[in-house]
């Protein structure tokens, strides 16, 4: 482990206590609820290979390896330190002997990442929460781990998406979140890649503005685009839905499988 990202003291409990997590000190990027979106958004088929891209301490990755037994589960992260607490995690809830960590650049040349371990076809389906922001376009934190989790540099979600492609099979499915606003962006980089594309709004009361979008699509699919029901975060009294509450306890899947055609 490296100084920039100590091994917490205690683990945080996730899906109801049934996961649980070591991830760096309050301030720094730790998941949350688009951690809880992205876990849920596609059950994986039985025995299937499935990645979580950008994985940080693995929360999206272990909770679908938790939850879907009979799968093997990539994580992959840039980061030693936050690799490092990613293998921790695996260990710690006894999934390592189907959970693999690999340390590799998303975003490096095409040698490099295979090199690292990461290899083209390797996977059913991948989940991924690409940075949010790029370089020039938004406030820096000044914590670096908290930066380098919420920014890459300008033109970055094309290469990180077409790394998404490279290690899927095809017909392999996608799964991914990001804020509403870059939905173009998302669109771009699927077109000509990907069909079947089903993009579910989530917004945090009724009625309000899209704060985020989860995207499903499929490699090599001529499917065509569908626009869901959106997912609904707080009632209104502050409350979480039904629903996310289900998510939150590890006890629902959103269900926004695409279609395969």
């Amino acid at each position: 482990m490296n100084c920039a990202t100590p091994e917490p003291r205690s683990p945080d409990a996730w899906l109801g206590g049934r996961l649980q997590l070591y991830q760096p000190d309050r301030g720094a990027h730790r998941a949350g609820t688009d951690a809880v979106l992205l876990a849920a958004l596609l059950r994986p088929a039985p025995g299937a290979t499935c990645c979580d891209v950008g994985a940080a301490t693995g929360a999206v990755g272990l909770a679908v390896a938790l939850r879907a037994p009979t799968c093997r589960m990539l994580l992959v992260e840039r980061d030693p330190a936050l690799a490092d607490l990613a293998r921790l995690n695996a260990t710690l809830n006894g999934l390592d002997g189907r959970v693999d960590v690999v340390a590799a650049d998303v975003l490096a040349k095409g040698g490099a990442r295979r090199a690292a371990g990461l290899v083209p076809e390797c996977c059913d389906l991948v989940l991924t929460n690409p940075p949010y922001f790029e370089a020039g376009r938004h406030r820096i934190s000044p914590i670096a781990d908290k930066a380098a989790a919420h920014t890459f540099p300008t033109g970055s979600l094309d290469g990180w998406l077409r790394t998404c492609v490279e290690i899927l099979r095809p017909r392999g499915h996608l799964g991914l979140i990001h804020r509403a606003d870059a939905l173009p962006d998302c669109l771009d980089a699927l077109r000509g890649r990907f069909g079947g594309i089903a993009v579910r709004p989530v917004q945090a009361r009724a009625g309000e503005p899209a704060i985020r979008v989860l995207i499903t699509a499929v490699k090599g699919s001529r499917a065509p685009f569908s626009l869901l029901t959106p997912l609904v975060l707080h009632g209104a009294d502050g409350a979480f839905t039904p629903i996310l509450a289900a998510l939150n306890a590890g006890t629902a899947w959103i269900g926004t499988r695409p279609s395969e055609d």
